[in-house]
């Protein structure tokens, strides 16, 4: 088995990908999608062999590795082999005047960053990995791809795969361990792209500063669902159960715990009971991904046992077999162990708390990834929309918003920031580089800029007269308040 990479293998891969960047080989527009197609290939022609290693580190059943590591890769990959062309090509600045359009020619160029390292997580280990990296290559960067060293087997297949369909000139794939990653991180990268914990995402901040090399960050948070009284309980309480379930509930858009209105407490929590016990048994549970590691297992574990909450469902945990089995938790206090961190794991605990008590709680807490509302009534949907924050929202499902492809994924606050899917991802990876190409002969209309300067022309750079009038109030405005309907 291959060790982790360490400080002398990992310079002189480094300076080989500078030179790369700096032969301008990556900015090619037929090098991008040569390079996107032979990712497409690396996924499709070692597809069992990828299930595999997801299965040996997860215990994931296939459907669930194909749905949203290989086909979420691929959809990505096709995206951006449809754009790069039009994306690539940068664009005249809207509104930028007559002078910049005709004379003073403007000009955006969408530009590569440089060398850029992407920082996956064991969760998805492609999808956070090689999603975001078919968005750096469209952009026509250089690539180092560290997969996360927990999901062993997976991380070893790709170490194989990549040099194999990919340009080991200008994409590389590190091993590396927390050790080796501080070694790592005290290079010069032009962007770092990382997803995983809020606690290494602020070390991976930290250490990109010193280079003042910018970042996204995808981390997580203790994503809330708020099931309110107009909600419909069966579909409420099927889809909550079926997200925890799905990966046994490590997903950083997870739901973290539910937050109900008193008057649907019990019936909520009935279909809750009733949905768990039936994922969770025979096939369904046989099919069930585990805890990625003993470490995990120990730590949600650990936060059951401590829990003040009454465990209205519960199975046979066992950490030989990394399964924590799904357990639903009532009567949670906001000082349980259950809500001190994230979950990331089966375990569902449950919040009787009215809609404004529920926003007077969120109004002081981190804004998380997700937020999920489950609700039929547009005015109480709209009132706790313009009451929170986070990263994104999806009412009455959890973390659909994170599935569509042409609109942005990712955090804000504690949540990290940056966003990728489709153009996003390629504008996250690009340089919006402004050019003007100013001709000579327009000297002689524009004397007035040159030394001695004369106030007599204050008249060629002054402001446009405003068509408001003074004295206007919040009545005189246009406008519909908030400006965010739900549609």
């Amino acid at each position: 088995m291959a060790s982790f990479i360490t400080d002398d293998e990992f310079r002189p891969l480094h300076q080989k990908l500078r030179a790369a960047f700096a032969d301008n080989r990556t900015r090619d527009v037929r090098w991008r999608k040569w390079q996107l197609k032979q990712l497409f290939w690396l996924l499709d022609e070692n597809e069992d062999a990828l299930v595999k290693a997801m299965a040996d580190d997860l215990h994931r059943h296939a459907f669930e590795s194909l749905s949203y590591d290989v086909s979420d890769v691929k959809n990505t990959i096709l995206t951006m082999l449809k754009n790069v062309d039009t994306w690539s090509q940068g664009a005249a600045p809207p509104g930028a005047g007559l002078f910049f359009r005709y004379v003073g020619k403007a000009w955006i160029r969408k530009e590569p960053r440089g060398v850029v390292l992407i920082i996956g997580a064991w969760n998805y280990p492609l999808s956070t990995l090689l999603s975001v990296a078919a968005a750096a290559i469209a952009a026509g960067n250089c690539v180092i791809l560290k997969p996360s060293e927990i999901a062993r087997h997976t991380e070893l297949l790709l170490s194989e795969l990549v040099p194999t369909y990919l340009d080991s000139s200008a994409i590389a794939l590190i091993r590396a361990d927390p050790a080796s990653m501080g070694t790592i991180l005290e290079y010069k990268f032009d962007f770092i792209f990382y997803t995983g914990s809020t606690r290494v995402g602020r070390i991976i901040a930290e250490a990109a500063a010193k280079h003042v090399t910018p970042t996204a960050l995808e981390l997580g948070g203790q994503a809330p669902a708020i099931v309110t009284k107009s909600a419909d309980i069966e579909v409420t309480a099927k889809r909550l159960v079926a997200a925890k379930l799905t990966n046994l509930g490590q997903i950083c858009v997870c739901v973290n715990h539910v937050y109900v209105d008193p008057e649907v407490h019990d019936p909520l929590v009935a279909r809750l009971i009733y949905w768990t016990e039936r994922f969770s048994k025979g096939d369904g549970l046989n099919g069930l991904a585990r805890m990625v590691g003993e470490r995990q297992y120990d730590r949600l574990h650990n936060l059951l046992e401590r829990t003040q909450g009454k465990k209205v469902f519960e199975g046979p945990h066992s950490r030989k077999e990394k399964l924590i089995f799904p357990t639903v938790v009532t009567d949670v206090k906001l000082d349980d162990s259950l809500l001190s961190e994230e979950l990331f794991g089966p375990v569902l605990p449950v919040v009787k708390k009215t809609v404004p008590e529920v926003l007077d709680i969120l109004r002081g807490s981190p804004y998380p990834l997700g937020l999920y509302i489950f609700s039929n009534d547009s005015t109480e949907i709209d009132t706790i929309l313009n009451s929170t924050n986070s990263g994104g929202v999806t009412i009455n499902d959890v973390a659909i918003h994170a599935d569509v492809p042409s609109a942005p994924f990712g955090g804000v606050g504690d949540s990290g920031y940056g966003a990728y899917h489709g153009k996003w991802g390629f504008d996250t990876f690009s340089h919006n580089r402004t050019v003007v190409r100013v001709p000579a002969w327009i000297d002689r209309f524009v004397q007035w800029r040159y030394p001695p300067f004369d106030i007599k022309n204050r008249s060629e750079t002054d402001a446009p007269r405003p068509r408001f009038k003074k004295g206007e109030t919040l009545e005189d405005q246009g406008g519909s308040g908030m400006g965010c309907v739900v549609m």
